[in-house]
């Protein structure tokens, strides 16, 4: 009797449990990297960040998109991937953009030097983006 006297709180509260653990599980991927973007576009400096990670997470998530057509599971982890998808491809572009701005920078810095005819100009070798 107690049980069923009781069910007008926990039907309520099971529910409200199960919406907090699905959005955790969708928005729990993502949290670490808030930080990340906003010390990048604060310091205007990606070094510290790895683009392979970003390859790695877009591939996976990718992969559990397709695999979900075929064998159906959870939405919120369907949902996880969309959203670790779109994080990824934002962490990237903003890498990307800081350093091409980078490297722009430092081009113009050596010009710069190469016109004044006290300074040697050392330049920096070239990066290879393509690892074989």
């Amino acid at each position: 009797m107690e049980a069923e006297g009781l069910d007008w709180l926990l039907v309520p509260l099971h529910q409200l449990v199960s919406w907090g653990a699905a959005a955790a599980m969708v928005f729990g991927g993502v949290v670490p990297y808030v930080p990340q973007y906003r010390d990048i576009r604060r310091t205007q400096n990606a070094d510290g960040f790895s683009t392979y990670v970003c390859l790695v997470l877009l591939v996976a998530n990718i992969l559990r998109i397709l695999f979900w057509f075929g064998r159906r599971f959870e939405s919120p982890l369907l949902w996880q991937s969309a959203i670790m998808i779109l994080t990824m491809l934002l962490m990237l572009k903003l890498c990307t953009e800081v350093r091409v701005a980078n490297e722009l920078n430092a081009r113009r810095r050596s010009f710069a030097a190469a016109d004044s005819k006290d300074e040697e100009v050392k330049v920096a070798p070239r990066r290879s983006f393509l690892v074989l």
